[in-house]
């Protein structure tokens, strides 16, 4: 890109997606594989490389994986991909010496294919970016977004390092704590859970045969999720000060606190890598859309993390909004211009909200050690396990596969 021109003096942009994500990333590639004629860059202000640090990993439903095969990434990313064969969820204390499963889940959505793949977001990340610079997408890098002016034909972007930059749209993934979005005057719905989720990666001695658990705690729910080889990704929500507590202190005590709620089936267990926390709440932005700016991803709506779909939903946001814009472009409309970008905040924001509220529910619901409520819920879970039409229901939400989908996520061409 060059630097040394005024915006006037550049040739526009089409697309500015601010935020290298994944959802950013899989927004920017969806309309330019699409629509190779557009111009679309990718701004981030993390500095260059620093997503290959990235140890996490994140659960890819049966849906995305069908998008990021349409968008030619998942036969790069299979290799590295766990499928999930089977969950189990159980409801217990910390100390029960038996944790009994209430509830258990097969792992296929449709006939051979599991309902969701455990991912490392480098092999996630990686393949999104080698995929957009197949397709000519710019990409810069360690540079933030400081303002933006919104006018009649364009937005002119302007960055921290002095470059101005037009476009005909900006589309905000900037993740939950949005910038952009602060800088739009998009108002949220925003309140905190006061817990905390522990994010880690561990090895264990035995095989975990693809199976994921969730086990309800009081302080909330402690995830096992199955990674290649002997390997597990743990997702641990405790109250904000304790996990503090955890991550900051002696690693002979969280080591000790890990195993207690991991258990031994596995054999010993070892955390290969630093624990991190981050605080959960749930934020819902007022609006998604306002002339020649949109709000995809985290950015949206950031929701608790006890039914894995924070990131599936983004690659909703990102498969809904490149399909408005692609659409639009064919039939010569303006793609940054309200009416068409209100087309994507009707088709996603009745199913974020819908999932912010239930995801809601479901923490206090589980998050508590209130015994009559207890026993309802381990009623309710254990009815749900003899009935094979709402576990399928289940499974088809865990999957992506129901509901208005966009057509990338039904693996189809836009």
């Amino acid at each position: 890109m060059p630097h040394g021109k005024s915006a006037e003096e550049r040739p526009p942009l089409d697309v500015m997606v601010a935020g290298a994500g994944y959802v950013g990333l899989a927004a920017a590639v969806s309309m330019k594989q699409a629509r190779p004629h557009l111009a679309v860059a990718v701004v981030d202000a993390a500095p260059e490389g620093a997503w290959e640090k990235d140890a996490r990993a994140s659960a890819i439903a049966a849906a995305a994986c069908r998008m990021l095969g349409r968008l030619g990434c998942w036969d790069e990313i299979a290799p590295e991909a766990q499928p999930i064969n089977d969950m189990i969820v159980t409801d217990s204390r910390t100390g029960d010496p038996v944790r009994p499963v209430f509830l258990t889940f097969g792992g296929e959505a449709v006939s051979g294919e599991p309902f969701a793949h455990m991912v490392t977001n480098r092999a996630l990340n990686g393949a999104l970016r080698r995929r957009a610079a197949e397709l000519g997408i710019d990409m810069i890098e360690g540079v933030a977004v400081r303002a933006f002016e919104t006018g009649i034909a364009n937005v002119l972007v302007h960055l921290a390092d002095g470059i101005t930059l037009a476009a005909r749209l900006l589309v905000a993934a900037d993740g939950v704590n949005s910038r952009l979005r602060d800088m739009a005057g998009i108002k949220t719905v925003k309140w905190e859970y006061g817990q905390s989720g522990i994010v880690c990666t561990v090895a264990h001695e035995r095989p975990h045969n693809g199976r994921a658990e969730e086990h309800f705690l009081p302080a909330g729910p402690f995830a096992i999720l199955p990674l290649k080889g002997n390997r597990s990704s743990i997702v641990w929500t405790e109250r904000t000060a304790d996990a503090e507590k955890l991550i900051n202190g002696d690693e002979l005590v969280f080591e000790i606190e890990l195993e207690q709620r991991f258990g031994l089936k596995l054999g010993e267990i070892r955390v290969e890598d630093k624990p991190r926390a981050w605080p959960l709440g749930l934020t819902l932005a007022r609006a998604f859309v306002k002339p020649r700016f949109a709000l995809c991803g985290d950015a949206a709506h950031g929701i608790h993390p006890i039914a894995g779909q924070g990131l599936n939903l983004g690659f909703k946001d990102a498969a809904a909004l490149a399909e408005t814009v692609v659409e639009a472009d064919r039939l010569g409309q303006d793609i940054g211009a309200l009416d068409v970008l209100q087309r994507y905040e009707r088709w996603r924001r009745f199913d974020t909200v819908q999932m912010g509220i239930t995801t809601d529910v479901l923490n206090r619901l589980f998050s508590n050690d209130f015994a009559p409520l207890r026993t309802v819920r381990d009623i309710g879970l254990g009815l749900v396990d003899r009935m094979p039409a709402i576990k399928g229901f289940f499974i088809r939400q865990a999957s992506g596969l129901s509901g208005g989908m966009p057509r990338l996520l039904r693996g189809e061409p836009i």
